[in-house]
């Protein structure tokens, strides 16, 4: 090497050195030539340690252990853009970047390895995860207009000790609210005690709320506390309420009203502190026009009431839901999961979510099992969520709202403007494509 090329490769490693990113680049046996000193920053290596060391042992990142990206471009010479990972420090810090990789050639235009950028993500790794603590209450997290409204009133609501109604559909986190309200009481050092009432026949269902004396029954062989003993100075928590007899809804009634119960077989009346926290999918007023519910039991739980929207009806909340569930597997199974793909993200935006929040929990930990590297795909997720057919292909760049519209915009040009063959190929009831083109304003 001359010295004038020794002087233009000072330049190029003064200018590399000047970009905070890092910048790396590797001959064909991924062996890395050059290291500028925003590398050095984030890995914690020393030029001289990298250069002439394979990548892989240098970089350690979570996609090394299934596909080096930077291979993968040289092989298919395709480059990858803004590939969100995670690498490990030699100080065993776990740091996400981003990558972006593209093909390196000499004057003759022959591919002679490959170069990388990264970039530290850990300071919008803060900012999300501080966002998202902004957008929380307790265990919940939501950034819908609907459930901020929820969240501002939850702490008063915690402070008192009066009843509290949850409404909503199956799945959209009511007994997360109950558990919420309690440990923000001042009940909270006492016990969270919870009974699904729909799921005992109507004489269990009594004895468990109130317990039982020996000899009250057959097999009674011995006193059984029931859930209002258990739940003495805390919360007791009453699912599916709607569901409950009309002889327990009596007895219930009396425990609200005078705070005190009597154990089946018991003549000894037992006082109760228990605050009592309520929740159903169905609609009690329209159970009190039918017979159905007591009316004053119905004014006695309903003194606070919060109705909980869906999933559907908050959709918005679904990229911050899923960050909270990764972050939750990841701890729980020891992966890095770092994100899912703008494919896996379209399909559900696009699905209609009828077990709502939990079913997509339910989705992610599906897909947990399923992926094998660092961002869950679209085949990870389960099959009722993926399209008939690849209707996917969205650009990069855009808003989750615009991601959705572009892809049934997508189908339906496919298909003509054919609305049954469009929803056939999406995997949507015809009725479910109506609403979200209304909803999306998606003209011909």
């Amino acid at each position: 090497m001359d010295r004038s090329e020794k002087q233009i490769q000072k330049y190029y490693q003064t200018i590399l050195d000047s970009i905070a990113d890092g910048v790396f680049t590797v001959n064909l046996d991924l062996r890395i030539t050059s290291f500028n000193k925003g590398s050095e920053i984030i890995t914690g290596i020393p030029r001289e340690q990298a250069i002439g060391k394979p990548c892989k042992e240098i970089l350690k990142a979570s996609v090394c252990k299934t596909k080096c990206l930077i291979q993968q471009t040289i092989k298919e010479k395709t480059p990858i853009v803004n590939m969100p990972v995670y690498i490990l420090r030699p100080d065993k810090k776990c740091i996400p970047i981003s990558v972006t990789t593209a093909l390196l050639k000499n004057s003759k235009g022959e591919t002679i390895g490959g170069v990388e950028t990264f970039r530290d993500l850990t300071v919008v790794d803060n900012l999300r995860k501080a966002l998202r603590k902004q957008h929380s209450f307790d265990d919940i997290v939501s950034k819908s207009g609907k459930m901020m409204e929820l969240f501002s009133i939850l702490p008063q609501i915690a402070e008192s000790n009066s009843t509290v109604l949850v409404t909503g559909a199956s799945g959209t986190g009511k007994e997360l609210f109950a558990r919420a309200i309690h440990n923000n009481s001042r009940k909270k050092n006492g016990p969270f005690i919870a009974i699904n009432c729909g799921a005992l026949p109507d004489t269990l269902c009594e004895a468990e709320l109130f317990g039982y004396k020996a000899g009250a029954f057959t097999d009674a062989k011995k006193d059984k506390p029931g859930r209002f003993a258990l739940a003495q100075d805390g919360t007791i928590f009453l699912d599916e309420i709607g569901d409950i007899s009309k002889a327990v809804q009596i007895r219930l009634l009396r425990v609200l009203e005078n705070k005190t119960y009597e154990p089946l077989g018991s003549t000894e009346t037992i006082t109760t502190n228990a605050r009592v926290i309520a929740a159903t999918h169905q609609n009690l007023e329209k159970l009190v026009e039918k017979g159905e519910f007591r009316e004053d039991l119905y004014f006695r739980i309903n003194i606070i009431k919060l109705s909980l929207p869906s999933l559907l009806d908050r959709k918005e909340d679904i990229p911050i839901l899923v960050d909270h569930f990764i972050d939750r597997f990841n701890h729980l199974t020891g992966k890095e999961i770092v994100a899912l793909s703008q494919k896996a993200i379209a399909a559900l935006m696009l699905y209609d979510w009828p077990g709502n929040v939990r079913e997509l929990e339910n989705a992610i930990e599906h897909a947990f099992v399923l992926c094998r590297g660092d961002m869950i795909r679209l085949h990870n997720l389960p099959d009722r969520m993926v399209p008939k057919r690849d209707v996917m292909l969205v650009p990069t760049g855009l808003t989750l709202k615009e991601i959705e519209k572009h892809a049934i915009q997508q189908a339906l040009q496919k298909n003509q403007w054919k609305k049954m063959a469009t929803a056939r190929e999406l995997g949507i009831d015809k009725n479910t494509l109506r609403r979200k083109i209304n909803r999306l304003e998606i003209w011909s």
